[in-house]
């Protein structure tokens, strides 16, 4: 079982897409809110060097924004 983790906001549109999709495919992820999590965010910026969200860490490999072809061939969907 892979290791999924997404940081997001609760305001971000990608970042309840990339959600909704997880959820729709059964995939388990842990959520950390980085707009209230200031730990979280600074986690998230060393490991992607961006501001931006959703940052989805696959395993090792780190998806930033929602993109779904590159979602799916990681979790192998």
């Amino acid at each position: 079982m892979k290791n999924i983790t997404i940081y997001s906001t609760p305001t971000c549109h990608f970042c309840q897409m990339a959600k909704d999709f997880l959820k729709s495919n059964d995939v388990e992820y842990t959520e950390y809110n980085v707009a209230e999590d200031a730990e979280k965010r600074q986690e998230m910026m060393e490991k992607s060097g961006q501001m931006g969200v959703p940052v989805i860490s696959i395993d090792d490999e780190m998806v930033v924004g929602f993109n779904e072809e590159k979602i799916k061939s990681l979790l192998d969907i």
